[in-house]
């Protein structure tokens, strides 16, 4: 056992992990003692913004992040093998947890069969990169690939990958991981440190190279009380993230403590953790006590490991115990919440942190019609608020006005990991269904559980056919709506809405609303707890005051309200406590290590290289190793640059990343035409995410993207600045590419806020975009930038284009120093146009060891070279 120094007892408990790993790797080359130093003195180091390398005890890759990590490792053994060096050696030398989480795409929702009948299209659809995928499974030693069907990624680590311990030839040490989507951040509510990295910082990680981190602040976050009867813990996550967002946690730890704690479930704690990216937070951790160890043992974790986990945290100081004094953590700020002051509520219509309570949603709906287009507008004229649109559905007169919700989906892992919102849920429809209320059948209904723990349980209780009865049937175990794959409404509502300019509304229990994310018609999306979505469906409109209006009208005639079918806490906790059971957890993932028929009929290559397929439009060999050589390219030089893209702020990486489906119209689907494809196997930008043919082409082709060239304008276009003429985000990047100029991109704030989607740094690098110009930068995206070898530049404080009177139709230089030693990270950069402009912007490479991968051309070729030289 190695115990952590005994310096440092102030230490938040986030910090302490950092240390411990820090003090394990020390070996004075990738990790020193002046890195140890500078944790152990985190009170006065951190505000410094000092570096510190990072090694995780593992990786979680996500299917979708995953397979271009696979791919990419994949290209790594050819281009080491190209330079005469075993192919071999590239292997993760940390543990790495690949989930095949298939992200559920709901072709068929309200049917008994849903699951199977999903499944089997999903295999149809992707048999290809399935087969990729068991092939890095043989192909790769230290790597565990999860079959697709067992759940979403991040309830499968909650529930079965987590060691929260790990136990490592006699040697203890705590459970961390980095994971390919910033969802991640869910283990941290189990007392794992764990946040979301971009693919490219994973894969370095995996081959054993130190994750380089701004030391972090952290933020002390106390909370006290009990939440009140019938407030859900998706009340109270939209509370903190709203709270933590106006505070300004982006880069920081948030670290829970207080005896509010002891109220709330892990589930509940993996809720608030999972909203982190939502809030801007690299973590929000809770630290290890009794209700982690009571978690560990219902999911069928050994009596043995689980004092193992106890033992050992106890002597590090790194439990807390609630029935003793504990020592008095510092932290760099702190907040504070009453749970007994959280109401219910809601987010939205654009933004998760959009926060709107559930007695003021009406009123604040009316305001959302009549504001001007934004955030929270949609500036919809008085005389065409009350619009009716009649239509015929399947022969049955039907009509839809503004805010009426056309998909109503319990889905996403920040909800779908806790019972208590999901029994909730199932009352509510037990209730309903009592009463004899209905859901309209033209609004698309689904479930899709975080993992078959959850059918178990809601069979267990009985109350799964009550969801049945409402729609509500389980249409697979993975990502569903929430990343866009709620599929296709019916045709005679999507006709309704287009035709008549309707703003219709999805509301789901996930943790991303953002506009074009859900789906193209649906301009009003809400967040909501699973209990919510299921009163939503029955009402049939977010314009609704359900204080005062009635949800429906019962069987025998009399109006029903809202309080007739919301359980109490009381009523939830009893169904939990009779239906959630430690054998479910067993059996449910036992049957991972068994795979599914589908899965185990795979055939695939046993080759250690991979025999590429030129003609494969999901699985292609990317050009980042093209004609590589031993020694690094060195600094491009950014001259006479034309912008590609003029942005203000809240780009998010929805806007940025190829998601959901390929849009008929688009790049993407001009080349899966050109090679045969025909439109129903287009798939989902998701499912090609290991063809960078496809992902280039999707990159910037959100159909929400604003962009100041178009002049109000919405959609995946640009201008190109010589001819004048507007084409799409691709095709103009081509065309400035084939005439041999280099590309950048003007923003505001937030850029790149959202998910951490390698691609969003891969797809500008391809398209040929050198640097991109922001008033700030999420987190994980600047670091993907620098990873791709992007210049990420910040304005300076109080500057931006429009005070610099920048049009975007200037050309720009980024007056860098041509060797990479004469740059320092966070230096002052000068930034000239043709027009005789200056202006200054703040490097943002935040390391040396990011400047390090700027000299190589981006990180893997750094760390292919490293290998190569061993």
């Amino acid at each position: 056992m190695l115990v952590v120094h005994n310096s440092g007892d102030r230490l938040p408990y986030s910090i302490r992990i950092l240390l411990e790993s820090a003090i394990r790797n020390c070996d004075e080359f990738q990790v020193t003692g002046k890195d140890v130093e500078k944790i152990l003195d985190w009170e006065n180091s951190a505000p410094k913004q000092v570096e510190i390398p990072f090694k995780p005890a593992r990786v979680l890759l996500q299917d979708f992040t995953g397979v271009p990590a696979v791919v990419d490792l994949a290209c790594m053994r050819d281009a080491v093998s190209k330079l005469g060096s075993d192919p071999n050696k590239i292997n993760p030398l940390v543990p790495v947890d690949l989930v095949i989480d298939h992200s559920v795409q709901v072709d068929v929702a309200r049917s008994q069969n849903a699951v199977q009948a999903n499944m089997e299209l999903e295999f149809q659809r992707n048999k290809e990169r399935f087969g990729f995928l068991k092939w890095g499974s043989s192909a790769f030693r230290n790597m565990l690939v999860v079959p697709p069907g067992s759940g979403i990624v991040h309830q499968v680590n909650l529930e079965y990958l987590a060691r929260v311990v790990f136990n490592s030839g006699g040697i203890l040490y705590p459970d961390s991981v980095v994971g390919t989507d910033s969802h991640t951040t869910m283990i941290d509510g189990l007392g794992v440190a764990g946040w979301g990295v971009g693919g490219i910082e994973a894969e370095a990680a995996m081959l054993g190279q130190p994750m380089s981190m701004v030391l972090p602040g952290v933020v002390g976050f106390k909370l006290s009380g009990k939440l009140r009867n019938g407030v859900t813990a998706t009340d109270l996550v939209l509370t903190v993230t709203q709270m933590l967002r106006k505070h300004g946690v982006v880069g920081k730890f948030v670290e829970f403590y207080g005896q509010g704690m002891s109220e709330l479930s892990l589930a509940d704690r993996a809720t608030i953790a999972n909203m982190s990216p939502e809030y801007g937070a690299t973590m929000g951790f809770f630290p290890v006590d009794g209700k982690t160890l009571d978690y560990l043992k219902l999911t069928g974790r050994s009596d043995d490991t689980v004092a193992m986990v106890e033992s050992y945290l106890r002597a590090n100081k790194m439990f807390v115990d609630y029935n003793q004094v504990e020592a008095e953590r510092v932290y760099s700020s702190y907040l504070e919440l009453n749970l007994e002051e959280v109401e219910p509520c809601l987010s939205g219509p654009k933004r998760p942190h959009d926060r709107v309570t559930l007695k003021n949603m009406k009123s604040d709906w009316h305001s959302c019609l009549d504001n001007d287009v934004g955030f929270k507008g949609f500036a919809v004229p008085k005389e065409s608020q009350s619009k009716v649109a009649e239509f015929s559905f399947h022969g049955t007169p039907a009509k839809i006005k503004h805010g009426d919700v056309v998909i109503a989906a319990i889905t996403s892992c920040t909800n779908t990991s806790n019972p208590n919102v999901m029994l909730g849920a199932a009352l509510v429809a037990k209730k309903a269904c009592d009463l004899g209320l209905e859901v309209k059948p033209w609004i698309k209904t689904s479930l899709a559980p975080g993992s078959g723990v959850v059918k178990k349980y809601l069979d267990q209780s009985g109350l799964q056919k009550y969801l049945d009865q409402l729609g509500f049937n389980i249409v697979g175990y993975g990502c569903t709506t929430c990343i866009g794959n709620s599929g296709e409404l019916d045709e005679s509502v999507s006709a309704a809405i287009s035709e008549n300019d309707i703003v219709a509304a999805a509301v789901l229990s996930g943790n991303r609303n953002f506009e074009g994310r859900v789906h193209p018609l649906t301009r009003a999306n809400y967040l909501a707890s699973p209990p919510l979505v299921v009163a939503y469906a029955l009402a049939g409109t977010v314009n609704i005051d359900f204080e005062k209006e009635p949800i429906g009208i019962s069987k025998d005639g009399k109006e029903v309200y809202f309080r007739d079918i919301w359980p109490s806490t009381e009523e939830i906790a009893e169904v939990v406590k009779t239906s959630v059971l430690p054998d479910m957890f067993k059996s449910t993932y036992e049957a991972i290590t068994k795979g599914n028929p589908m899965w185990n009929e795979l055939s695939v290559s046993t080759s250690t290289l991979y025999p590429w397929d030129p003609s494969s439009t999901y699985i292609h060999e990317p050009p980042y190793f093209k004609d590589m050589t031993m020694t690094p390219p060195g600094p491009r030089p950014v001259k006479d640059a034309y912008c590609l893209l003029n942005f203000g702020d809240s780009i998010t990486t929805d806007h940025i990343s190829p998601a959901g489906n390929i849009h008929p119209d688009s790049p993407a689907a001009k080349y899966l035409k050109e090679r045969g494809v025909e439109r129903k196997d287009f798939n989902s930008y998701g499912s090609r995410r290991g063809n960078d043919e496809i992902m280039a082409r999707g990159t910037f082709a959100n159909i929400r993207l604003v962009n100041k060239f178009l002049k109000g304008e919405v959609g995946p276009k640009t201008i190109h600045i010589p001819s004048g003429e507007k084409l799409a985000v691709f095709d103009a990047a081509m065309k400035y590419k084939n005439e041999g100029h280099d590309t950048i991109i003007l923003a505001g704030a937030e850029y790149g806020s959202g998910s951490s989607r390698d691609w969003a740094a891969k797809g500008p690098m391809l398209q040929g975009v050198k640097a991109v110009i922001a008033k700030s930068f999420e987190r994980i995206h600047r670091s993907n930038l620098a990873g791709m070898g992007i210049i990420p530049l910040c304005f300076k404080a109080g500057e931006d284009a429009d005070t610099l009177g920048l049009t975007g139709h200037e050309r720009y230089t980024v007056h860098l120093p041509t060797n990479v030693s004469e740059i320092k990270p966070g230096q002052d950069v000068t930034v000239t146009t043709d027009t005789g402009k200056s202006f200054t912007c703040t490097l943002r490479f935040d390391t040396e060891v990011e400047l390090a991968y700027y000299d190589h051309g981006g990180i893997l070729p750094y760390v292919t070279r490293k290998i190569a030289e061993q």
